[in-house]
This record gives C-alpha cells, sequence and structure tokens, in this order.
C-alpha cells in the first residue's frame, strides 16, 4: 500500500466499527503516518493554540510566530482531515471561520502535557548530560 493511499475500508463506517477492526488488529493507517502528522512544529503549536477553544484564521496567524499563510492553511487542513481539527464557516460577510480542537485532538493535547511536563522535570538532568558528553568527546 502506498503513502498516498488513504482510502477507507467499507467496514468502517462508525467508531464502533473502527474500534472493533483495532481490536482485531487492523490499523487502516500506520501509526508512523499519523505520527508524522502531529509531530510537526507548526501541527503542535495548533493543536496546542486551538486546545483553549476555538480560534479564528487570523488569531492563530497572529498567535503562531514564524508561521506563513500557505503553511498554516495547510497545516489546518491537514489536522481538519485527520479529525483533529473541526472548521466551522460563519455564514456572515466576510466568512468568519473558527477552528476547533475535537475531543481527540484534546486528548492529544493531554499527551502533549505530560510530555511537556516531563522534559520541564529532566531539563535539568539532559543539561548535565549534555555536558558529560561533550566535555568526554572534547578530551
Amino acid at each position: 500500500m502506498s503513502q498516498r493511499h488513504t482510502a477507507v475500508p467499507d467496514e468502517l463506517r462508525s467508531l464502533a466499527d473502527a474500534d472493533a477492526l483495532i481490536d482485531a488488529g487492523y490499523c487502516p493507517i500506520p501509526p508512523r503516518e499519523i505520527l508524522d502528522t502531529i509531530g510537526g512544529k507548526w501541527a503542535i503549536q495548533l493543536i496546542v493554540a486551538s486546545a483553549r477553544g476555538p480560534m479564528r484564521f487570523t488569531e492563530l496567524e497572529r498567535l503562531i510566530e514564524g508561521i506563513s499563510r500557505r503553511m498554516l492553511t495547510l497545516t489546518l487542513r491537514h489536522l481538519e482531515r485527520d479529525g483533529l481539527l473541526k472548521r466551522t464557516v460563519y455564514p456572515t460577510v466576510p466568512p468568519k471561520v473558527e477552528y476547533e480542537a475535537t475531543p481527540m485532538a484534546l486528548e492529544l493535547y493531554e499527551a502533549m502535557l505530560t510530555l511537556t511536563n516531563w522534559s520541564q522535570r529532566h531539563s535539568a538532568c539532559v543539561a548535565r548530560s549534555r555536558e558529560d558528553y561533550d566535555a568526554r568527546r572534547a578530551s
């Protein structure tokens, strides 16, 4: 199966169907592919930002320093396609569009907080290990 092959199997019609397939050992999308999407620099920041509540495109653009409009658009589309963001378009002039984290993204956000807390707790240990390593390499 190629990386571009992302067709959903016919037997996958609901979350219950997905749970049954997973329980049977079937994984329709390789975890590596999903981790590549959510592990990106911009995706992590967008998930963290959207976990605070619905945000408009321009709010996200201002909040995430260094992201181009094109990269913001592409990353939002990928996260929406993967079910991590919900896009809502309001029928106003000009159109108002909001992005909001889905329950799946909020679960991921909790995991990210766990990783962030771990990195903060072990920051001094990592710094000491780097110094020791660099000193050994220099001698």
